[in-house]
């Protein structure tokens, strides 16, 4: 049994290093919130320049290309919308400037809840996963962002002084981590609008069918530890006031 009840988020930010990474991740609850009533901003860090093994694509149409799928995918899902920051793929670092991006985001939209992947999942010996170091950097640098920079107004300050950014504290943050959970969100109403959304990522997305299984079966590996059919896992933090 969970440890955390479910809620429904009011406004979330999910955070993803490169085009695909959110839906791949949570794009299952973020349908279900959208369907109970939330506000879902996507918030994608990298160009996606550097995700293909296709020689003869240049990395200026590949990320055209992605950033079209996100937003189609965006669209899909009935998510507010997209906001790009087009680090370099590939070479993502928990800079101040990353962080100082991120935060201008949280101030901007103000979410109770942040999305992100784990810092700390390195590999999954289960799946046969390395986790790329962009996803790493950008749940390093979005934690930072939250907690305390996002919070405080002598961070940063002048996006409180120039941009008229207040401080913003962050409820909830929900950190991906493939293997290890401890809240769970029933996704089995939602799957086909997570496969919808997630298969908008045509450039990414060569063989449907071995997609699907992948997902399903993360679903009901996530699923079976809180005795639901289909569900996405989380590291659920609640950060106190």
């Amino acid at each position: 049994m969970d440890k955390f009840e479910y809620y429904t988020p009011q406004v979330v930010l999910a955070v993803g290093a490169h085009p695909d990474d959110i839906d791949f991740s949570a794009s299952g609850s973020i349908a279900r919130w959208i369907d109970e009533g939330a506000t879902v901003h996507y918030l994608v860090l990298t160009d996606g320049g550097s995700g293909t093994t296709d020689p003869t694509v240049s990395a200026d149409h590949l990320k055209e290309v992605r950033r079209t799928e996100q937003q189609n995918a965006v669209a899909t899902l009935g998510a507010a919308g997209v906001h790009f920051l087009d680090y370099c793929d590939g070479s993502l670092e928990n800079s101040l400037e990353l962080r100082k991006d991120i935060i201008r985001q949280i101030r901007t939209l103000k979410p109770d809840t942040v999305v992100v992947f784990d810092p700390t999942f390195v590999y999954s010996s289960r799946l046969g996963f390395i986790n790329h170091p962009d996803h790493r950097a950008a749940g390093q640098a979005t934690l930072d962002a939250v907690f305390p920079l996002a919070r405080d107004h002598l961070s940063f300050p002048e996006l409180f002084t120039e941009e008229n950014l207040s401080p913003h504290k962050v409820q909830h943050v929900l950190l991906v981590n493939l293997d290890t959970s401890n809240y769970h969100i029933d996704i089995a109403d939602y799957f086909d609008a997570k496969l919808s959304g997630l298969f908008e990522h045509k450039s990414q997305i060569k063989d449907k069918h071995a997609v699907r299984k992948q997902v399903n079966d993360q679903a009901q590996y996530s699923g079976k530890k809180a005795g639901l059919e289909l569900a996405e896992g989380f590291i659920r933090i609640d950060i106190p006031d």
